[in-house]
């Protein structure tokens, strides 16, 4: 049988963010924390600049978990935001799903603190009914790497596709013909050696 490449489709994705809380990304050993950071927040700018539908979720904030993290939150100040009261996976959390539900969207992207868990449960659940549901590899987060090599197979094998943050972005854009400096803006903050590219196309222009 021949593959069908389904791309995202910035019309038809909404974005997950789960458990990225002060607590929990203390635990994240797989990426360094200043990278892992500015991961979160170059998904963040990518869901804004496309104009994704996107939904925050805690779990347990009370307890060692902590709160989300701030500039998460700044990031999408209007987004459905659940802090679920005790449930691992948040799949498990209804109004969390009928959020999911409610934006009418058949592809999702899943990024969250820590990959094994608050990812992959998620992940499963939501493929076991009927999503598309593509991982961003690189703003998710988990104790080590065979941790996570670990987790990312399951996911995968379960039909999961995994992504960063950056391919993530490009598929979404297309055709750079759509926009130049707004994406690749996004681009170069998050990327010094991208900063370096748009700087040059900048002085080529002048």
């Amino acid at each position: 049988m021949g593959y069908t490449y389904n791309r995202l489709n910035k019309d038809d994705v909404a974005l997950l963010m789960v458990d990225h809380q002060a607590g929990l990304l203390s635990l994240v050993r797989d990426f360094s924390p200043d990278d892992f950071k500015n991961n979160v927040l170059a998904l963040a700018d990518i869901a804004r600049f496309f104009n994704i539908p996107t939904i925050l979720t805690t779990s347990f904030e009370d307890g060692p978990n902590g709160p989300i993290v701030l500039e998460v939150k700044e990031c999408f100040p209007d987004a459905p935001y659940f802090a679920r009261p005790g449930q691992i996976n948040c799949w498990d959390n209804e109004d969390f799903v009928n959020a999911v539900k409610a934006t009418g969207k058949k592809q999702l992207l899943i990024a969250g603190v820590v990959t094994d868990v608050c990812v992959a449960f998620p992940t499963l659940s939501a493929l076991e009914e009927g999503y598309e549901v593509f991982v961003v590899t690189d703003a998710s987060g988990t104790f080590n790497q065979t941790t996570r090599d670990a987790a990312w197979s399951r996911m995968e094998q379960a039909g999961a596709q995994l992504m960063n943050w950056f391919s993530v972005g490009c598929e979404l854009h297309r055709d750079w013909r759509n926009d130049i400096e707004g994406f690749g803006g996004i681009l170069a903050k998050h990327l010094p050696q991208y900063a370096n590219l748009m700087q040059s196309f900048s002085a080529q222009k002048a």
